[in-house]
């Protein structure tokens, strides 16, 4: 046996041993979920313990905040895995509606912090409620069953598509109003490429992508402090103690991190230089302490995720599962966009937003709901999967046989 056979021969082995086609759900998925929530605990800790103690003198208190999230967040996971896709399905515009409702209440009794009103204080629970991430979730599910019910429509007239823009239009005004333009992008984002995936013909997106980069340029301009965002965005050394602060300052700890970073826990920029670090910047903290080896495993296991999540939406569209492929492809686009968005931030790719790093960042709303979201793509992976065993032939084989059993066991003649 040549050289190039045995090598194809020991790929296909291993390829056969790390496949998850006979599993009962797609491992993978879990294994990249599970360590992105270890990552993002043992960096929230390092990140927060400066800031901790001089807000609340207990250095401890978002590490312990953030380990009751991930276990609640895991919990709550739990409990959306043994709820079944008919339930989501039946219930999509009632979660729009629930969606729509969380987003006015913000605006009417919002909470305020730093400019931005996006959260609920509900009496009794000791954090905060961010109702955009929940109007994700809401979005997403509605989405799915309207792509499931009208995905002919949508292929071919223009009605059927525009209506769920629309939809997109309402809880993006109501997102602006907060404001939350960086919800609004993962949203719109999202919406586009289930539409997109659904196969809905590419001219309308050049045309909607045209409309939407006017109407964006439009609101840049409109206000002062948009443009500051911008021009500190292109140029942030050009103002670096004001507009362009927060940018300087994360680029300065990934050019201390270099290949291996400064080791775990001796980040200078967490110590009060730069904000938001255990937030929306806790990549920048990552790859200040574990370097660029550190950073870009974080981005492989996003990548894994999105990678997983869409596998499982394709074996699902497959087996003639509309709702549980659309449902699958929404949250992968959801997670990778804001992925994509927060990291494009940390490194000044993209101007400042207000996002968090999904199922990393410090926040009780975002880590719940991104694990409600992986919940579901593993409910979807696994009906799947009992599906396709089922329309097997040894299944259908099986069922043969059984047939007579049953039907002399029952007592009627065959």
């Amino acid at each position: 046996m040549s050289r190039l056979a045995r090598s194809r021969q020991r790929l296909g082995a291993l390829r056969e041993r790390l496949s998850t086609r006979d599993h009962a759900f797609d491992g993978w998925l879990v294994v990249a979920t599970l360590s992105l929530l270890l990552i993002g605990w043992v960096m929230v800790t390092s990140a927060s313990t400066e800031v901790a103690s001089s807000l609340t003198g207990n250095a401890w208190y978002f590490s312990i905040r953030h380990g009751i999230f991930v276990l609640g967040g895991l919990t709550v996971g739990c409990l959306a895995l043994r709820v079944p896709l008919a339930w989501w399905k039946a219930n999509g515009p009632l979660l729009l509606v629930v969606g729509l409702v969380l987003l006015l209440l913000v605006l009417l009794v919002g909470r305020e912090v730093n400019g931005s009103r996006r959260w609920l204080s509900i009496p009794g629970v000791p954090f905060n409620l961010q109702a955009s991430e929940v109007a994700k979730l809401c979005l997403i599910a509605y989405m799915a069953g309207y792509l499931e019910r009208f995905l002919p429509q949508v292929r071919r007239q223009w009605g059927a598509f525009l209506r769920p823009l629309v939809v997109v239009g309402v809880v993006a005004v109501l997102l602006i109003l907060e404001p939350d333009y960086g919800g609004v992008v993962v949203i719109t984002s999202c919406v586009m490429g289930m539409l997109l995936m659904a196969g809905a013909p590419w001219g309308r997106f050049l045309l909607l992508f045209v409309l939407v980069g006017t109407l964006g340029a439009i609101l840049a301009v409109a206000e002062p402090y948009r443009m500051a965002r911008l021009t500190s965005f292109i140029d942030p050394w050009a103002d670096q103690f004001a507009s362009g602060y927060q940018l300087t300052q994360a680029l300065i700890a990934f050019g201390r991190g270099h290949l291996i970073g400064m080791g775990l826990g001796n980040s200078v920029q967490k110590l009060f230089y730069l904000p938001e670090a255990h937030t929306d910047f806790v990549f920048a903290v990552l790859a200040e302490e574990l370097g660029m080896v550190g950073a870009i495993a974080v981005v492989g296991l996003f990548a894994l995720l999105m990678w997983r999540a869409m596998a499982v939406g394709r074996r699902a569209e497959l087996a003639r599962l509309p709702f549980a492929a659309y449902l699958s492809y929404g949250i992968a686009l959801v997670i990778g966009a804001q992925a994509f968005i927060n990291i494009a931030v940390s490194t000044g790719m993209l101007p400042t937003k207000g996002l968090t790093l999904p199922l990393l960042s410090y926040g009780g709303s975002s880590l719940v709901v991104s694990c409600i979201m992986v919940a579901l793509l593993l409910r979807v992976d696994i009906e799947t999967r009992e599906r396709q065993r089922r329309q097997s032939p040894a299944a259908r084989r099986d069922q043969a046989r059984e047939a007579p059993r049953r039907t002399k066991a029952a007592g009627v003649k065959p």
